[in-house]
């Protein structure tokens, strides 16, 4: 899931149905709801978040600095003009990259898989874009995961939840987390069997294609993506 945090209710819009048609959750905010949502979110959350996208708003660079006390997630910042002062002052406030528009969603998300990777660089339990784990390979930019170098077609959700967990590997993941993460809805009433009923399709193709189950199961624990 992605956050848009702009004033211009327009632009958000814009960017929101951008993801949309990626596939890819995410909600459009203006600096007042920001905070708002931002104050109610837990660290489980957070960790949902795959990216922040910050346009017009007051107190962007004060924005930009709570966030990354927060959450590791790649921050872009979108400009409206080159202006060599701005753009630095939003380095330095911590923004991980600063693009300017008009610029097509499919760039933002592969800008922020290759801040993901520079983040986890160096890390035991980095994921590489792709990763590679054994036979089975996830991609992260759109693309089918492939098993023995052929691809194993899946619907949209299932390839967002093979995603999220093979970005999180090694962790356990509760339903709530990937429900949030795919779906982009903080809700307390979350729909377990949703994610029950996801995850329970996705493994059986892995394991008719791999002969073995890549993701690890736990009663009242969740998911992990153990390659």
């Amino acid at each position: 899931m992605y956050i848009v945090i702009d004033e211009r209710q327009g632009v958000a819009a814009e960017y929101v149905a951008g993801f949309s048609e990626q596939g890819v959750a995410s909600h459009g905010l203006d600096a007042d709801a920001f905070k708002t949502w931002l104050d109610g979110r837990s660290r489980d959350d957070l960790d949902t978040v795959q990216g922040f996208l910050i346009g017009d708003c007051e107190d962007r660079t004060a924005h930009t600095a709570t966030l990354r006390k927060l959450s590791r997630a790649p921050i872009i910042a979108l400009s409206e003009t080159r202006s060599l002062a701005q753009t630095l002052d939003l380095f330095t406030a911590g923004i991980d990259d600063v693009v300017r528009r008009p610029i097509h969603v499919r760039e933002i998300l592969a800008r922020a898989e290759a801040i993901r990777r520079r983040m986890n660089r160096g890390d035991a339990r980095a994921v590489t874009a792709p990763q590679q784990a054994e036979r089975l390979v996830v991609h992260f930019d759109g693309r089918d995961p492939e098993i023995d170098g052929e691809s194993l077609m899946l619907p949209r959700r299932e390839r967002h939840i093979l995603e999220y967990l093979a970005r999180n590997r090694g962790r356990w993941l509760t339903k709530s987390q990937i429900f949030d993460a795919v779906y982009g809805d903080h809700a307390s009433d979350v729909e377990e069997s949703v994610v029950e009923g996801h995850i329970s399709k996705l493994r059986k193709k892995l394991r008719l294609r791999l002969g073995r189950d890549p993701i690890d199961a736990k009663r009242m624990v969740g998911y992990s993506f153990v390659g």
